[in-house]
């Protein structure tokens, strides 16, 4: 089938964008970048109370990961399917049903709080929130020219951002009341799911898949591309992810912060990823996304190894945090900005699902492996010499092969 340079079928693309967006391409970005901020701080409620949990069920510090990643591995698996019944659905109808039920666990979190097993199982259904990254991908990919998708997808990934907020106000929150967190973002979700079902809008002329699920997500699994990506995104994206639910766990036992603390620096931290992820769009808008991920890696790998020798926190351990967190935040901008160069326009919800798939499932790993080697080795710095590994294996090979990628032509 013929392709357009985005990558659109030339049977069903719509008419060429003028030189810039239109206005109801930047509104479907804004709501949409305002749910993913809000479904990821639900997503993410339970990993700024992890040392509560840990204190009132009495959990070893595996259990304490685990608490924290169910929902990680959940909401990165539920990516597939999402991604591709917005392909056939839209985000109109995706964004608020989606949005809508997150309410559900998020409210469960009260009366399970003295099970561990009732936590775990509600954590589950807490990944739900963790989907709509699936589908803002492709709502906002078909509304941007290629041009300025990069950037687009950028700014769409700044929704990340909603990591930043659940630590620094859910600990603050819940000193005013143990229950007060869930109550609040379960009405912030029911104010957005009004809101996307009066405001979001899907491109009157995307082109619908009509094949079945199955088979959608089998072309898209064929493509040798979509995995390529998922390796680097596990790697950028899922570094963020890990770091987001991990490190107030890892500032409170190793460094001996209070739960605030850690929760405020943790923050900080997705506050520069969450910054960072639209800079590495913009410069994947003119610099070849994978020179961009090369980088942006290269950087990640050499700072944690100077964090793998335990330095003082103040200042050489935070410059190595910051730095480290510009790089992953970069690298997952450049990363799907790639995405939405060489994918055809019908197939991005799915591709983007895999591919999100497999970076969250990159976040749900490290959690446990760093829980693991604490409790065994009593250090961190295996850990992070790890994260080194991979950050550099992912830096040699966006810069030796995927730099031969260009627009699906």
């Amino acid at each position: 089938m013929d392709e357009t340079k985005s990558g659109v079928p030339q049977s069903s693309a719509p008419s060429p964008p003028a030189d810039r967006p239109s206005a109801a391409a930047y509104r479907n970005l804004v709501v949409a970048t305002v749910g993913f901020c809000l479904t990821f701080w639900a997503w993410n409620l339970i990993a700024p109370l992890g040392g509560d949990y840990k204190d009132r069920l009495g959990l070893s510090s595996f259990q304490q990961s685990l608490l924290v990643a169910v929902p990680v591995i959940v909401g990165s698996l539920g990516r597939i399917p999402v991604g591709a019944l917005t392909d056939r659905f839209g985000a109109k109808l995706m964004f608020p049903v989606v949005s809508a039920f997150t309410i559900v666990p998020v409210l469960l979190l009260i009366p399970a709080k003295d099970s561990y097993g009732a936590m775990l199982a509600v954590g589950f259904l807490l990944g739900l929130g963790g989907t709509t990254f699936a589908i803002g991908i492709p709502l906002v990919n078909s509304w941007f020219p290629p041009a300025s998708r990069g950037l687009a997808l950028g700014i769409f990934g700044m929704g990340m951002g909603g990591v930043a907020l659940s630590g620094y106000f859910t600990p603050r929150i819940a000193e005013n009341g143990e229950n007060l967190p869930f109550i609040v973002v379960a009405i912030a979700l029911a104010a957005f799911a009004v809101l996307a079902a009066a405001l979001i809008t899907d491109r009157p002329d995307r082109p619908v898949p009509t094949a079945s699920l199955g088979s959608r997500l089998g072309s898209a699994g064929r493509l040798r591309v979509t995995w390529e990506l998922s390796a680097l995104y596990a790697i950028g994206f899922g570094g963020i992810v890990a770091f987001g639910v991990y490190l107030p766990t890892y500032l409170k036992t190793w460094y001996e912060l209070s739960p605030t603390d850690a929760g405020t620096r943790a923050a900080g931290f997705a506050l520069v990823t969450v910054v960072f992820r639209p800079i590495g769009g913009w410069l994947a808008d003119r610099v070849h996304p994978a020179t961009v991920t090369a980088w942006a890696l290269g950087t990640v790998a050499l700072l944690a190894i100077v964090q793998a020798f335990d330095p003082s926190l103040s200042p050489v351990g935070t410059i190595c945090f910051l730095i480290m967190a510009a790089g992953l935040g970069t690298a997952s901008g450049s990363v799907f900005a790639l995405v939405s160069q060489v994918t055809p326009q019908p197939q991005v919800g799915s591709v983007t699902g895999i591919v999100g798939a497999v970076g969250g499932l990159g976040g749900f790993v490290p959690p446990l492996v760093m829980g693991a080697i604490y409790s065994a080795k009593d250090s961190y710095s295996i850990g992070f010499m790890l994260l080194s590994d991979l950050a550099l294996a992912g830096c040699v090979y966006a810069y030796g092969r995927m730099r031969g990628i260009r627009r699906a032509a």
